[in-house]
């Protein structure tokens, strides 16, 4: 007999492989660290086009974290506090954000494989033009998600808050949003494909009407 489909399949997301020990490291753009450790770090980061491999950011307050075209390869981050991280064109797999403070997170146009964000307030989010698979959000608190023509594939939401939801132009698949708390979306015809609760539903009714052309009245 056939095994039976789960849907919406979960993501698949793993801790990242870090080594026991890690030598305390400097960060710099263009670097090449491997099994390196960044703590306390302050003011403005640069490490634009770096690549980290089996390393960890811990407990940093910085004004700006630059990661543009970034490699991120099993890499924790913990504690971060920080007005601004720009991770464009990045590629991750296996990365996971735990704690801490966000202003803006920049992930647009992404390549993301196995990405864990855990515990985390962050002001604002945006994968647009992201290619992810396989991202875990656990309590976090954001105000506003932005996911314009982003290509998503096994994403989960657990116990989390949001103020406002872009979707347009969204392509997903297994994409699981019954954990999240959404104030509104901007375009619920570009939720094709998600998982909804009978909930969520039943409070985006009008939306749904609205959108379909259908007049609503008592």
């Amino acid at each position: 007999m056939a095994r039976s489909v789960v849907r919406p399949a979960p993501p698949r997301v793993s801790s990242p492989d870090l080594p026991n020990r890690l030598e305390d490291g400097v960060p710099r753009r263009g670097m090449d660290a491997h099994q390196q450790r960044f703590a306390g770090l302050d003011a403005s980061v640069d490490l634009a086009h770096a690549s980290l491999e089996e390393c960890a950011i811990d407990d940093a307050a910085v004004d700006s974290l630059d990661l543009l075209g970034a490699t991120l390869i099993d890499v924790s981050v913990s504690n971060l506090r920080a007005a601004s991280v720009s991770a464009r064109d990045t590629t991750i797999r296996r990365l996971r954000v735990t704690g801490g403070r966000i202003g803006t997170l920049d992930l647009t146009g992404a390549q993301v494989a196995e990405l864990e964000l855990r515990d985390v307030r962050i002001d604002y989010l945006t994968l647009a033009g992201s290619h992810a698979e396989d991202i875990l959000v656990s309590g976090c608190t954001i105000r506003a998600l932005d996911l314009p023509h982003a290509t998503l594939t096994r994403v989960a939401f657990d116990d989390c808050r949001v103020d406002e939801v872009d979707p347009r132009g969204m392509r997903s698949a297994d994409v699981d949003l019954r954990g999240l708390d959404a104030v509104g979306f901007l375009d619920v015809l570009s939720l094709r494909g998600v998982t909804l609760s009978s909930l969520q539903v039943e409070r985006l009714a009008p939306v749904f009407a609205v959108a379909a052309g259908i007049d609503v009245r008592d």
